[in-house]
């Protein structure tokens, strides 16, 4: 369902009675990085303040009865969370109104719990293991959700992935859930040909159509902009770039302006469940939002240099980053947010001027950063290697390296490194993440934003040591 607004969140605000709360009425402001660092951040009216205070009080004073500022209690509202909310409804491009939460889990927890019970959900199947594991082991148990996990890569009109798809929806299919990139296969999703099937399968009957929510974590409102592109809710696990400290656990929605009442029901079990996140923690959120443009700009260049750095190692056999397959490269071009792709077309530098010697690509398709992620696999020592030595070899590597940091999570100014198989998606059963391509060579990198020559320089060094070990 395409947005009727694509223009952004200024702060300027309207009442429409939902406990207290405001939503904020879009209205053209130009440039991603002015946004995020002005809206939700004016001064302060009583000091003059130019950073905003954390306001750390759990209750505020009524003039009278039901009389008050805007606030009651901070479970349901305060100061900090309410300039957070803004700020995310500001940057993510199309967006109206966000809600913020004590964590991404909580997030796609009360999101889930707002379809009702014995609804049903069709879900990318390459998914974060925490989302398939809420889905498929706490929401078909405590509400009878059931969810369809298919692979929508290819959605072509007529393919298998498009008829599939079709096949899978029912009466009760009230939410698509989508991960772009997905973690940690990286597969891109065209979010605009999702949204256009749905709107033209239920042209007639609206009401019937099933929301379509995009996790945006991995490329981040800098890179892509779902709502634009016809999603109607957008997810993000703010621990991971938008804040980018690896200091802040947090989860937000954004939604557009005409989703009121999706808005007025999610903002009721937000303050009704009560996963809401600090005043300190919505702070240092907003503080870490206010760089996000320049971050991964940095996060995007170091990802393109060290992919093309283990594309050329000997030890490598797939290297999985959005320009490095042509499909791809053609979806993560359609995703792109307006000022990603006002930047890259602007500001070629050396990094991705020139494709490499191995590339697909003719030079009138040069290759763009997209994130910080990538996900590699390593070469098999001989035909002979079992999944087991794969997996102690990839924890050579991980172990052997300096820069990356062997950890869980992503999105830190710092480079993290780790194995998905036995880390972030060990509780999806084995047979479904071989089916997925979630193996024992499987690596996945959080790029950071130290030198990129440095990291290059790590990843080699790392794959030498462990493969003359080998």
């Amino acid at each position: 369902m395409t947005p009727s607004i694509n223009g952004f969140t200024n702060g300027r605000t309207f009442s429409n009675g939902l406990n207290g709360h405001s939503v904020h009425k879009p209205s053209p402001v130009e440039g991603f990085g002015t946004r995020a660092i002005h809206v939700g951040s004016e001064a302060n009216r009583e000091t003059g303040a130019v950073i905003p205070p954390i306001s750390l009080s759990t209750t505020y004073k009524q003039d009278g009865v039901g009389n008050h500022k805007g606030f009651e209690y901070s479970r349901s509202g305060n100061p900090n969370r309410d300039a957070l909310e803004r700020a995310l409804a500001s940057v993510e491009s199309g967006g109206a109104n966000a809600l913020a939460f004590a964590s991404g889990s909580a997030t796609t927890a009360t999101m889930i719990q707002s379809l009702g019970p014995g609804a049903h959900v069709i879900s990318v199947n390459d998914v974060y293991g925490g989302t398939f594991r809420y889905m498929a082991r706490v929401a078909a148990d405590t509400q009878g959700v059931e969810t369809t996990f298919l692979n929508l890569e290819d959605l072509a009109e007529g393919s298998e992935g498009y008829q599939t798809l079709l096949n899978a929806l029912r009466p009760n299919t009230k939410l698509i859930w989508v991960e772009s990139p997905t973690n940690p296969t990286l597969r891109l999703i065209d979010i605009s040909r999702l949204a256009s099937i749905f709107d033209t399968h239920f042209a007639s009957s609206p009401t019937s159509r099933p929301l379509l929510l995009v996790d945006n974590t991995f490329a981040s409102p800098f890179y892509t902009s779902p709502l634009l592109l016809g999603a109607d809710i957008v997810l993000h696990s703010l621990t991971k770039y938008v804040n980018g400290h690896s200091d802040v656990v947090m989860g937000a929605l954004i939604l557009p302006p005409q989703h009121t009442i999706v808005l007025e029901r999610l903002r009721f079990l937000q303050n009704a469940i009560g996963a809401v996140p600090s005043p300190y923690d919505c702070w240092l959120a907003q503080r870490g939002l206010k760089t996000l443009h320049l971050r991964m700009k940095a996060h995007g260049e170091n990802a393109l240099k060290a992919a093309r750095a283990l594309e050329q190692s000997p030890f490598v056999e797939e290297v999985i980053y959005p320009e490095r397959a042509k499909r791809r490269y053609e979806i993560a071009k359609l995703n792109l947010s307006p000022h990603a792709r006002r930047w890259i077309e602007n500001n070629p530098s050396p990094a991705y001027t020139s494709p490499s010697t191995n590339s697909d690509f003719e030079p009138t398709h040069p290759p763009f950063p997209y994130s910080g992620m990538i996900s590699f696999r390593l070469r098999a020592p001989s035909l002979s290697t079992t999944p087991a030595q794969l997996a102690s070899l990839s924890s050579e590597l991980l172990s052997s390296l300096h820069l990356f940091t062997l950890a869980e999570s992503l999105g830190g100014v710092e480079s993290l490194c780790e194995l998905p198989a036995l880390m972030t998606h060990a509780s999806i059963p084995q047979e479904e993440r071989e089916k997925l391509g979630i193996t024992e060579g499987l690596i996945r990198l959080s790029v950071g934003v130290e030198e990129g020559d440095d990291l290059v320089d790590d990843l080699r060094r790392g794959l030498e040591i462990t493969f003359g070990k080998a």
